[in-house]
């Protein structure tokens, strides 16, 4: 029996690892990789590796067994048929006869295109009958602090937010709620809606910002089209400037800034505040 994680080197599943390490031998993980050598690491540590790609559905032949336990965290290629790709990871893990397939979906709350993916995915794990565990992870932090240069360099933050809410939590924080399910029991067929345990507004990441960078950031909230167009400006594809504009108009609407406690419960910790993730990122 092992507990699998795919897109085991991004920055979801390394964390997912990297806790998992902390509590089972690490004989006991298979990380599931496109690129060996970004794992290098973690098989010198003792982790199982295994090369498959969503893409190709003979890789994952094969890979599961019976008992294992399986993270199935969500592709990021928006132009390549995620539901397909997750549907190969599916189909490959009910062949085995797995114990349990947790799915890193959407919130439940989220209606931008965004989402959509997320919902067909759930369907198609739901009809499969496998065990399952949907954590639907609110957003990340590190959506905003990883990239801080922009507001600092032109003392704005600049969103389609309006005055909504985002109830965020750190990467560290989803990846321990991951880890919690694969190890722990009673999770078959449960649904948690994972958010931090305090929603902020824009206005506040930018007071918050200015406070520890000691510059002055001013939050600007544009229009959802003029938004798309800034990021297409900077580089970002269309389609997924459109994807994550939308996702703007969500939180306007209120639908990220549920707070739902099923996180900080699942971990036993309180979140990681936002502003935190700012002091962290500033650090570099």
């Amino acid at each position: 029996m092992s507990i699998v994680v795919t897109g085991a080197t991004g920055h979801l599943g390394r964390h997912v690892v990297e806790q998992l390490l902390e509590k089972v031998p690490a004989e006991q993980i298979t990380a599931v990789v496109r690129t060996p050598e970004k794992a290098a690491d973690l098989a010198a540590r003792g982790v199982r590796t295994a090369v498959a790609d969503y893409n190709a559905p003979e890789t994952f032949d094969g890979l599961f067994a019976a008992g294992d336990k399986v993270l199935l965290i969500s592709g990021n290629e928006f132009d390549k048929g995620r539901v397909g790709q997750h549907t190969v990871v599916i189909e490959a893990a009910k062949a085995a006869g797995v114990a349990l397939l947790a799915y890193t979906s959407a919130p439940g709350t989220l209606t931008a295109a965004l989402a959509d993916d997320h919902k067909a995915t759930e369907e198609i794990l739901l009809a499969s009958g496998l065990p399952y565990a949907l954590l639907r992870n609110g957003w990340y932090n590190e959506n905003y602090t990883e990239n801080l240069a922009p507001a600092l360099e032109h003392g704005a933050v600049v969103q389609a937010a309006g005055d909504g809410r985002v109830a965020s939590a750190a990467r560290a924080d989803y990846a321990a709620a991951a880890v919690a399910v694969l190890t722990g029991e009673g999770h078959e067929n449960k649904t948690y809606e994972l958010s931090g345990d305090t929603a902020w507004t824009f206005a506040e990441y930018a007071a918050a910002l200015s406070e520890h960078s000691g510059k002055e950031i001013a939050y600007t909230s544009v229009p959802v089209e003029a938004y798309a167009s800034i990021l297409t400006g900077a580089g970002v594809p269309a389609p997924l400037a459109a994807i994550l504009a939308g996702v703007d108009a969500s939180i306007e609407k209120g639908e990220l800034g549920v707070v739902t406690g099923d996180l900080s419960r699942l971990t036993g910790r309180a979140t990681t505040p936002i502003t935190e993730s700012i002091v962290s990122a500033l650090k570099g």
